[in-house]
This record gives C-alpha cells, structure tokens and sequence, in this order.
C-alpha cells in the first residue's frame, strides 16, 4: 500500500512532526511504501482562483511552485493522509494551501452524483482520503467536528467518497498507525 503523509505542521521542532514520523515508521515496518510531505519544506504559491488548471494548462497549475508535487503524491498513493496541529480551531494555513492546489485533479465540469453536484474526476483513481488532527490545550470537541466535517466536503469534492480515516493524535502513534494501515 501506498500511503502518503501531508505533514502541516510548520514548526520543525514540534512533537507533531514526530508524532507523525513514528506513524510513518510504524506503517514501513508493517510493509507499507510510505512517503512524507513536510509543507513547510515546499514552495506553495496559494490557489488564486485564476482556474488556469482547468482551461490553459489543464492538470496542471500554471504557477511555477511545487503544487505538482502535491497533486503527483496524492493521484500516486493508496491513502493520502493529511495531518495537521488545529490552530485557532483549524488546520493550519499550510495544509489548507496544499489542499487548494488539489483543483487541478478534477475537471471544471459537473456531475450530479449522490444527490450532489461534483467536479467530475480527471483521473480514474483517486486515493482514500485520511485526516489526523494534533489537539491543542486550546482545542475543543466543536474545533475537531467542525475541522473533520471539512475536511469530509474536501473528501467528497476530490474523489466522491468519504474519509477513510479521522483520529486526533491523542493516544500512542503506533496504535493510531495500525489503525491507519486497517483503513487503507
């Protein structure tokens, strides 16, 4: 299995990051091909809305950052998991950036699907989506459902299924990574 973590922690130094390479090292010990994303170490202009992907370059942003790294690791994994501390009750402005630079793995066109109206898929595989949340002191149980219900509309958007996985880093990584690997 192919799982890909989108680490959004921005601090180098902080326990999440850790948190999140002992999950990684956990899941390459049970046999899982595991690549981790650190944001921070990547240049990711932001999503202007300019739609580009889908008219001129479709598939692909037209600006020049690593926003074709995110889209790659994503459409080439089994599981994408994207992890991130809530801060000021939400992910971090870092992996809500690299989660705007998925547009480009849809086409513009729409298709009702479910009862609900999607971008139909540019691809004909998308992986399971996963989301771990690092609660903070601050942290309540109305941050961690509104975050996941986001998430889960990101979910359905991208590849019109739901999250696989949803966990806060509240208990030992090696059993949260076992956890992971059941849902890939």
């Amino acid at each position: 299995m192919r799982i890909t973590i989108f680490n959004g922690e921005p601090d180098p130094t902080a326990a999440f990051g850790a948190y999140l390479s002992l999950i990684a090292e956990r899941l390459k010990s049970r046999g899982h091909a595991v690549e981790k994303l650190d944001l921070r170490t990547l240049e990711l202009k932001g999503c202007s809305g300019c739609f580009n992907c889908w008219l001129r370059t479709p598939g692909e942003c037209c600006k020049r950052d690593d926003s074709a790294t995110i889209c790659r690791a994503v459409i080439n994994s089994d599981l994408a998991l994207f992890a991130s501390p809530i801060v000021m009750g939400f992910t971090t402005a870092l992996l809500k950036r690299a989660a705007d630079q998925l547009i480009p793995l849809v086409h513009p066109y729409l298709a009702v699907q479910g009862g609900e109206v999607h971008h139909r898929p540019r691809y004909s595989r998308y992986p399971k989506l996963a989301l771990l949340l690092g609660a903070g002191p601050d942290t309540d149980a109305g941050d961690i459902e509104i975050t996941t219900a986001m998430w889960s509309r990101l979910a359905r958007n991208l590849t019109t299924s739901p999250l696989s996985f949803v966990a806060v880093a509240d208990r030992a990584a090696q059993e949260v990574a076992d956890e992971l690997a059941l849902a890939a």
